[in-house]
């Protein structure tokens, strides 16, 4: 079909430069040989693996003939092309795979088969195959196929873990149809979390990879494939310089489950969590922003078992430092179901252990309300000068209305400028202080007074969408100096 496409938010700027005569004196003795490699072994190697997918889709709507959905973007490559006609209420797609064992076990991205009402594989020797959809994970954008085949070359499974930022790597596949095409680049980055894919850590390259690459094979020196080519930041629809491949490590446990069972199943906590900033990392006692601050737990969840609570920030899990929130979700979903995890937790400035038994993702509990109606509270109205806030507190009325498991709550009636900055807006109920949980307007602001100017604070607020933790920076008190 095609590789999925994410729009880049930031402008684009053409500069032409001359190319630069680079003299070998100027290299390193040691990596002169490696300067232009030769992928011409692994083109004869893994190439003969690689296969061409194309797919056949029902559809309600019109659609480009050849490459479907109507995508713009895809059009503006094709619009001057003659293009065969497809069936009344059809797309076609194209894609590509690589065989993962010799009886016809073919794996691709799950974009390419989804929803596919036929599928047909060629293999580099030109045989085609009616093939069976084995199964497909959206979340992680694999799929399993099956072709009636025997003997077939093989591919060799790499280390992802064992890539650098800089190392060579090459794709093969059919970008717009055009099989059996090798490309080459380099490891960008590694472990790049994306907005839409968060518990996938992709590997990012600059190898050109188009429409008709996705589910191909990125490949490294060694001839093994090390991930599948998935996806592109592109603002034309085709290649602009930065491609992203699920790591093959990652997807091999997917395509496990897949071939067992025609489905996979992830992990989870029943947690939300938000990354620990600086700034909340000193008002919860930490002196690094390493680890996941939980802002919420689901009732009946795994982590309300273990013992997780709201406001515990998780340091560790199975011995791995947390140095961003998606690392703890990619543990988790790369677990599934059942599985024991040791979390290293943060709460009243001491470390603890929990041990906590992962459920699976889909797997339905009964949450708290996500949403309430508007708190307006009965009672006198309190001005917060140090924070820069006019709060009341909620009625047992009103908190019985929020469904939330909290005792008591302050709605905020007017935020300052400063409470603003720090992302406090009206209608925010606060429910607690770092750690400690509301109990009552004394009892807050006797927290609040606790804390010297010059210093922040944390504070839990819950809206509409969850709970959240904003820092709220206390100012120096302004001296205006009498003219003398």
């Amino acid at each position: 079909m095609r590789i999925k496409m994410l729009l880049v938010l930031i402008s684009s700027l053409t500069v032409s430069s001359p190319i630069f005569a680079v003299s070998t004196s100027d290299l390193l003795p040691e990596t002169v040989s490696q300067t232009h490699p030769d992928f011409s072994a692994i083109y004869d190697s893994v190439g003969k693996s690689v296969v061409n997918i194309s797919v056949i889709q029902g559809a309600n709507q019109a659609a480009n003939p050849l490459f479907g959905n109507g995508d713009p973007m895809l059009e503006y490559f094709f619009k001057r092309m003659p293009q065969p006609q497809a069936p009344a209420n059809k797309q076609r797609g194209l894609g590509s795979g690589f065989i993962l064992s010799s009886d016809g076990y073919i794996l691709t991205n799950a974009h390419v088969v989804e929803n596919a009402s036929s599928v047909t594989v060629k293999l580099s020797d030109k045989r085609e195959f009616k093939a069976k959809v084995i199964g497909v994970d959206l979340s992680t954008d694999v799929a399993m196929l099956k072709i009636a085949a025997t003997n077939l070359p093989v591919v060799k499974i790499g280390d992802p873990n064992r890539l650098k930022a800089g190392n060579w790597v090459v794709a093969i596949g059919s970008p717009f149809g055009l099989e059996n095409t090798i490309t080459q680049g380099i490891v960008s980055a590694l472990s790049r979390n994306l907005p839409d894919d968060s518990s996938v850590p992709f590997i990012q390259t600059d190898v050109p990879v188009n429409p008709g690459n996705s589910g191909g094979p990125l490949i490294n020196l060694q001839g093994e494939v090390v991930g599948i080519n998935s996806q592109i930041y592109s603002k034309s629809g085709g290649y602009m310089g930065i491609s992203f491949a699920i790591p093959i490590d990652y997807a091999m446990r997917i395509a496990e489950q897949l071939k067992t069972t025609g489905k996979a199943v992830h992990g989870r906590l029943g947690i939300a969590i938000q990354p620990l900033t600086e700034e909340l990392a000193a008002s919860f006692g930490l002196s690094s922003s390493a680890g996941a601050l939980v802002n919420g737990v689901d009732q009946g969840s795994a982590a309300e078992k273990a013992g997780i609570q709201v406001g515990d920030v998780i340091l560790k899990i199975n011995g791995k430092e947390i140095i961003e929130t998606a690392i703890l979700q990619q543990i988790v979903s790369n677990l599934g179901a059942n599985k024991l995890v040791n979390l290293t937790i943060w709460r009243n400035n001491q470390k603890l252990n929990l041990t906590a038994t992962t459920m699976a993702a889909n797997q339905q509990l009964s949450a708290e309300a996500s949403s309430f109606p508007a708190a307006k509270a009965k009672s006198s109205t309190v001005t917060l000068d140090k924070l820069g806030l006019v709060i009341k507190p909620l009625t047992a009325t009103q908190l019985a209305q929020l469904g939330a498991k909290i005792n008591a709550g302050l709605v905020v009636q007017q935020a300052s400028s400063d409470a603003q900055f720090s992302g406090v807006v009206n209608g925010d109920i606060i429910i607690g202080v770092a750690n400690t949980p509301i109990s009552s307007l004394e009892q807050f602001m006797a927290l609040v007074n606790r804390v010297p100017v010059g210093k922040s604070l944390a504070l839990k607020i819950l809206r509409r969408r969850g709970s959240e933790w904003l820092v709220l920076f206390i100012p120096l008190p302004v001296v205006n100096p009498q003219a003398g």
